[in-house]
């Protein structure tokens, strides 16, 4: 297999958002475009990211006697720079894809924004590791041997 880089497999101008904005807001964003995760962005520059899961955490309100109304109010108050992940763990599109992977992994992430002259230019997902495994797999089938064989 020849060496992959994540600027062979990485998803260009991904979807962003700035702090400021609400977490419902933010959710409506995730499902218009079918995502789990926004880069948080203050122009060009990476400040954070949330992911679909930090969301749903949000909504988990303590205050559990608030009606739907009241819920539906909060979550319009709240902002993502609330709750997103302020350390981003990043990489280059010169990265290899191998080392993104062991970091997806051993950090139990399923997204790496990429940075290239500290802005940001893309976004490495899970969805873009499994598109390179199947097509892999998909250029290789004939050389694929059955399991004991």
């Amino acid at each position: 297999m020849k060496k992959e880089y994540v600027r062979d497999w990485m998803t260009l101008d991904p979807v962003t958002i700035d702090p400021g904005l609400s977490v419902s807001g933010a959710y409506r964003l995730m499902k218009t475009h079918g995502i789990r995760r926004l880069p948080v962005v203050e122009g060009n520059r990476l400040v954070g990211i949330v992911t679909l899961g930090d969301l749903r955490e949000a909504a988990a309100c303590p205050e559990a006697n608030l009606n739907i109304f009241e819920m539906a109010f909060h979550m319009e108050r709240f902002t993502v720079m609330q709750i997103m992940t302020h350390q981003v763990m990043t990489v280059t599109p010169d990265t290899p894809i191998k080392v993104a992977c062991e970091l997806m992994l051993k950090h139990k992430i399923g997204g790496l924004p990429v940075v290239a002259d500290g802005r940001l230019v893309g976004i490495l997902t899970e969805s873009d590791i499994f598109r390179l495994v199947a097509q892999h797999w998909s250029e290789n089938e004939g050389a694929v041997k059955e399991p004991g064989g």
